[in-house]
């Protein structure tokens, strides 16, 4: 996950919580997921390259300011974790609890950067790049359905697909990309080398690294 980014990089925390840091760890034992979710968005100023911490400063935006509904917001992140966390379980919403990230994300920046004031949010706006991860939703949309939230827990996300459809186009096409690689990566989901071949070219297009798509994925030939 070393080249993860913004929101995405987050979502990837929830994989091994045992390899959070101490401090996270004694939190999310002590006062839940939601404190240590805030540690961990304070963390990413400085455990991440720069654009990739300020990435999570439009994430988030661009969700808060999208016309999606909380449970579209929710299921994605939802699949993305494995339910590993599930902001409704602590009572949160999920606006209520992006707000709260997005709060506890500025004040680290500004620790470092007195006075800091985030960048206007940018949308990915090239319809190509919105297609082709329309696309590849579409390629792996049985796998989605079927599977993710089975390998561990027993519920189901039937609104995984639509809703990843749904961030690709009111929110942002990079965002929707990175959250499907989590969904195919925290479910384990096999993913054959044509499949693959399109991640790599989208990812390509969307100035990643390939470690991004290729790191942690079940590529089956």
């Amino acid at each position: 996950m070393k080249d993860e980014t913004g929101l995405s990089w987050v979502a990837a925390q929830c994989d091994d919580l045992e390899d959070l840091p101490l401090e996270e760890l004694d939190c999310l034992a002590e006062q839940g997921p939601v404190a240590a979710m805030l540690l961990v968005a304070e963390r990413s100023v400085t455990a991440l390259p720069r654009p990739a911490a300020r990435r999570l400063g439009q994430d988030i935006r661009l969700l808060l300011e999208s016309s999606l509904s909380d449970a579209t917001i929710r299921t994605v992140w939802l699949g993305a974790t494995d339910q590993v966390f599930d902001p409704a379980k602590s009572g949160y919403t999920a606006r209520a609890w992006l707000r709260q990230m997005e709060v506890a994300w500025l004040e680290a920046e500004r620790r470092g950067t007195p006075g800091f004031v985030p960048d206007p949010v940018t949308q990915e706006t090239d319809k190509e790049v919105e297609q082709g991860v329309l696309g590849v939703i579409g390629m792996v949309s049985g796998d989605l359905t079927a599977t993710v939230g089975n390998r561990v827990y027993p519920l189901p996300l039937p609104n995984l697909v639509p809703a990843l459809e749904q961030v690709t186009v009111h929110a942002d096409a990079d965002l929707a990309f990175r959250m499907v690689l989590r969904a195919l990566k925290a479910n384990q989901l096999p993913v054959d080398d044509r499949t693959v071949g399109v991640l790599v070219t989208l990812g390509d297009r969307l100035g990643h690294a390939r470690s991004l798509v290729t790191e942690d994925l079940n590529h089956q030939s």
